[in-house]
């Protein structure tokens, strides 16, 4: 006989509890939100600008607002198990036609609380639901599946409450399974669901108007692209320490749990890391300025935290905290804290000198330069000293690496996604003559070349970029022109993001005489522009296809620009005028078939392999059983997998070339992290693990290091050479003298 996992063994006073402890949620007074006049005044100016300076502006017409309805409903309830069918055809008969017309003229969004209402409604009459059907026997024997999360996305919303109740009730078998097979006790594991939803119901109560209106205003951006958006005041402020790579704080990651602020890492040089009072763990209570009274931030969002903890530079806050290592909960400690600039390095340059043999076993060493992202100075503000960019910092690595002869660099762009377009145009100066980098075409065909003006070049040797399908935009930018150029051969997956366009941030109170200059106000981040490659050819949707391509499980993730809504198509405009053209393949050819060589014999790409192919399988599956038996049996194969493949890692990384970190300034403390609750590694995912700055077993940056090193061994016979040119040199792209770095 089948043994049947019984969940139904709650007595019926428990659910009486369960159910009583919803009664509150559905008594809640439904919250009454309105377009200021503030807000009006930006749906206004957002509309302007769309209109008169989005590149794609021709491509939309007031017809088309009415998408707006079903994209900002996807945005509220993206699995679609919330709202119907049925409501999605009524919100968009009531207020589809007229989206255009509120939002331009009357500065109205209203459509966008009307709908957050009814979803408001449906989410807490379903966990209500929930709750009452958690207290039930779940046949966990059933041969029933439910749809993946990622297809769940692309799908209708069910068309009826009966539908909805089928899907749910799968979802919720789905999610049990789910916490028994994390080794949770059935009744744990529904404990664990309904805690959940909990968790969901709370959230709901903290969405605030001003959230609605930066989705809904969004929605409408992204009628003309996937990269125009909206950003209130508090994300337009994000937006600017991100671009920057610096706030003024006391230098913490903070996090919520259960209603909690507590202390997830300690960035170092930071106040609160040169302070050594605040540890990871510790839980915040209140926060006040200094002379102040203290306010209590429990049950507050993340963002509201954050906001009373920052403050001007020189400025002192003060916490009361709960410590971490406390015996008794009740113990509390004030702890006061100088804000000050803090720099987020972990998105700062960084680089590196490998040890690689070379033909004869002698030991040779070779640079790698890491660049996360390509930002720009910080504000006029900063006194320090160190005006800090991605050209200027990419330079003084290259410096560091020259300095201790490195036979070749490879720049590591990988999910660099991008940044000031003209530091995009400083960095490729760096490794070529002067010339054209990228051709940037407005709405109205007129093509602008930027190009590099300084003839000397800071590095002349060989160069690889190392890419994949997460570099976007100034990487792509880089990659290109130096593709272009012959300057480097590239690297990594099948092609970059695809990411052709040009965005500008414009802040609504510069527009609208209807808005305060003192204000804080949001903004709009438009696409202006596109951008193509020396040679003409756009990278939009294309991206930068490398020379040498690797397995990865990133060519069967939906992360490229062709899988976004509305992105803008391919096109070519004639070729710039510059000195250099694409590597001959008398250099390409052997590099290309040596890196082959290698693919098909090294233990470390078989490896790979494997990983990517059962990926690619788990990326096909479309359903997923919610037979309890079934999940176990396939736990049990992917347990196995994974134990397989981490022992195959554990052999690969014995192949790890040995490194010496360079850093930027003196080597950063290691940063002060909470320890992890889950300790559990996906077999799927690539490592994580930091061997000082670079991950164990990179099998791409593995690869790059040794295509390097074969252009050198390449250039050691001149019957290699093309044009009488070392490969991959400066002079194989035309010489010039060297720029200084610093």
């Amino acid at each position: 006989m089948t043994h049947r996992p019984h969940l139904g063994r709650l007595a019926t006073a428990l659910l009486i509890l369960l159910l009583a402890a919803t009664s509150a949620w559905s008594a809640t007074d439904r919250r009454k939100f309105t377009t200021s006049p503030t807000l009006a005044a930006e749906a206004n100016a957002l509309i302007k600008l769309l209109a008169e300076l989005h590149y794609n502006r021709d491509a939309v017409n007031n017809t088309d607002f009415a998408q707006v309805i079903p994209d900002f409903m996807g945005d509220l309830d993206s699995q679609r198990l919330f709202f119907l069918g049925s409501d999605r055809k009524r919100f968009e008969d009531e207020f589809g036609k007229s989206v255009f017309y509120n939002a331009a003229f009357l500065g109205n969004i209203n459509a966008a609380y009307e709908i957050f209402n009814v979803y408001d409604e449906r989410v807490r009459a379903r966990i209500e639901w929930i709750v009452a059907e958690l207290a039930k026997d779940l046949d966990l024997t059933a041969r029933e599946t439910y749809g993946i999360d990622r297809q769940r996305e692309k799908a209708p919303w069910p068309a009826d409450a009966a539908a909805a109740d089928d899907l749910w009730r799968r979802r919720l078998k789905f999610e049990v399974v789910q916490e028994i097979l994390a080794k949770k006790t059935p009744e744990d594991a529904r404990a664990q669901v309904r805690k959940r939803y909990e968790r969901m119901l709370k959230n709901l109560t903290e969405i605030e108007g001003n959230d609605l209106a930066e989705m809904f205003l969004s929605c409408i951006a992204r009628l003309y692209d996937p990269h125009s958006t909206y950003f209130s005041a508090a994300t337009y402020e994000d937006f600017g320490i991100q671009m920057k790579l610096q706030l003024v704080g006391i230098g913490a990651l903070l996090g919520v749990e259960d209603d909690v602020c507590v202390v997830k890492e300690i960035i170092p040089g930071g106040p609160a890391d040169l302070g050594r009072e605040l540890k990871p763990n510790d839980k915040i209570i209140a926060v006040a300025e200094k002379g102040g009274e203290p306010v209590e931030v429990y049950g507050l969002k993340i963002r509201k935290i954050v906001d009373k903890i920052r403050g001007k530079k020189g400025t002192e806050v003060v916490l009361t905290v709960q410590p971490a290592d406390a015996a008794d909960s009740s113990v509390r400690k004030q702890i006061t804290i100088t804000r000050d600039k803090v720099k987020l390095n972990s998105a700062r340059a960084r680089g590196a000198v490998f040890d690689l043999p070379d033909a004869d076993g002698t030991i040779q060493p070779y640079g790698v330069i890491t660049l996360p992202a390509f930002y720009g100075p910080a504000d006029d503000g900063d006194t320090d000293g160190e005006k800090t960019t991605a050209s200027r910092d990419v330079a003084r690595l290259v410096s560091q690496l020259t300095a201790q002869g490195v036979k070749g660099i490879v720049l590591d762009l990988r999910r660099n996604g991008g940044g000031f377009l003209t530091e995009a145009i400083e960095l490729a100066g760096l490794f070529i003559n002067r010339g054209p980098v990228v051709q940037v075409k407005n709405y109205n065909g007129e093509i602008q070349v930027d190009s590099d003006r300084d003839s000397r070049i800071a590095y002349t040797g060989p160069l690889a970029v190392l890419v994949d399908r997460f570099s976007a935009s100034a990487s792509e930018i880089v990659a290109g022109a130096l593709q272009n150029y012959g300057r480097a051969i590239i690297v990594g997956d099948s092609s970059t993001h695809g990411k052709g366009s040009v965005q500008q941030v414009i802040e609504m109170k510069q527009v609208s005489r209807a808005l305060s200059l003192a204000a804080k106000t949001g903004a709009a981040k438009l696409t202006i522009q596109k951008y193509y490659l020396p040679s003409g050819a756009s990278t939009q949707l294309k991206g930068v296809v490398p020379d040498i391509i690797l397995p990865s499980i990133e060519d069967y993730l939906p992360i490229g620009e062709g899988d976004l809504p509305r992105a803008l198509v391919w096109d070519r405009i004639p070729s710039s005028f510059f000195e250099g053209e694409p590597l001959n393949s008398k250099v390409l050819t052997p590099l290309l078939e040596k890196s082959r060589t290698r693919q098909a014999n090294l233990e470390e790409f078989a490896y790979l392999r494997r990983i990517v192919e059962r990926f690619k399988q788990r990326q096909e599956q479309k359903q997923l059983s919610v037979n309890l038996e079934e999940r176990r049996q396939q736990k049990a194969e992917d347990d196995a997998f994974r134990k397989e493949t981490k022992a195959e890692k554990e052999k690969v990384a014995k192949g790890d070339y040995a490194f010496r970190p360079i850093y930027l300034g003196p080597p950063p403390t290691p940063r002060i992290k909470a320890p992890k609750k889950d300790e559990e590694e996906d077999e799927l995912a690539e490592a994580e693990e930091e061997n000082e700055t670079y991950v164990r077993a990179d099998v791409h940056l593995r690869e790059a290091l040794r295509v390097v090193r074969d252009a050198v061994e390449l250039a050691k016979d001149r019957a290699n050479w093309v044009s009488n040119r070392p490969p991959l040199t400066a002079a194989a792209a035309g010489a010039g003298a060297t720029k200084p770095q610093g």
